[in-house]
């Protein structure tokens, strides 16, 4: 089995962490190897349901936010730049040595030579088309984001969560396009920081509105912008995600990634996870990039479908009555 960059770096590269070191263990994804860490050392700080809960089920303290000070802080890079960023300086503030690990694609080599010359490295490796790199100290309070951020339309988002410079442009379509009755009971899958929701808030037939969202961090976004006792805001996976009632409309804009790689079975999940959800005349509204082949799933669990809208970039799809017996 091939060795990963954190076990190379422990084990033959000179760093040595004790095992009654505290260990903070920022975003790490399901998959990502911590077999060289003392587990009973290591909290990982992950608002991503789907890995916060594979963690946890795997015997790992797992939290949302980092609590008091470590030893060491391992920061395993995410995609986004400015959560990358955020997620160092925060390691800084809370941990007397720094390890951070990440692809070429997620922007590595930049960080490192950003954080060498704030800091001086300690130690390095490439490996897999990657690298790990681990500090001590050094000023990066300007590399923290902040908490939450205003957008166009008086939103608040945060960095790292989808669409956090603006209101995407995918889900604006599928806005325009909202039936005027969507009755009592709706939920919106995957709702990120809210704006689905709050379009569909201004019905007034809504009685209660279930926001579900998998990232912590997007959650308190739609929070903050919706003060409406009809929101229900609900922290899972919205694939597996158990509904208290049967749902008049599902409306959602799916994510088609698995960390780095395009996942149209995830799509593919929200819907069977919809149907599964509808009561027997309900319908689901959807949004989707215009490649993505969600057509035949629709049609296997539901008895009507259509394409509503769409331009060169996306469609909007819906489908009703759901097939209980694919479901």
């Amino acid at each position: 089995m091939s060795q990963s960059r954190l076990s190379l770096a422990v084990h033959e590269n000179g760093l040595n962490i004790p095992e009654t070191a505290r260990m903070a263990v920022f975003a790490p994804r399901v998959g990502f190897d911590l077999s060289a860490l003392p587990r009973a050392a290591c909290h990982i700080i992950q608002p991503l349901k789907p890995d916060y809960d594979a963690f946890a089920a795997a015997g790992f303290d797992c939290a949302v936010h980092e609590d008091g000070r470590y030893d060491f802080a391992l920061v395993c890079l995410p995609r986004a730049k400015a959560q990358a960023r955020d997620l160092i300086a925060r390691a800084v503030t809370c941990a007397d040595t720094v390890i951070v690990d990440g692809q070429k694609t997620d922007g590595v080599d930049s960080l490192l030579k950003d954080c060498r010359k704030r800091a001086g490295l300690t130690g390095s490796l490439a490996k897999s088309h990657g690298k790990l790199f681990w500090f001590s100290g050094g000023d990066f309070a300007d590399w923290r984001a902040p908490d939450q951020q205003e957008v166009a339309g008086g939103f608040l988002t945060a960095a790292g969560v989808f669409s956090a410079d603006g209101i995407d442009p995918a889900s604006a379509l599928l806005a325009q396009h909202l039936p005027q009755k969507l009755g009592r009971t709706v939920a919106d899958l995957g709702a990120g920081w809210g704006y689905l929701s709050a379009q569909i808030l201004q019905h007034p037939e809504v009685e209660t509105l279930y926001l579900v969202e998998a990232d912590h961090v997007a959650l308190d976004c739609a929070r903050a912008n919706l003060d409406d006792p009809r929101a229900a805001f609900h922290w899972a996976d919205a694939t597996t995600w158990h509904a208290r009632a049967r749902m008049d409309t599902v409306v959602m804009n799916p994510p088609f990634h698995t960390g780095r790689s395009a996942d149209p079975a995830l799509g593919a999940a929200f819907i069977k996870a919809a149907a599964r959800m509808m009561a027997p005349a309900g319908q689901l509204w959807m949004v989707a990039n215009r490649h993505l082949p969600y057509e035949p799933i629709l049609a296997s669990h539901f008895t009507k479908t259509e394409e509503i809208a769409g331009d060169t970039r996306f469609k909007v799809l819906w489908a009703a009555r759901p097939s209980r017996a694919r479901t």
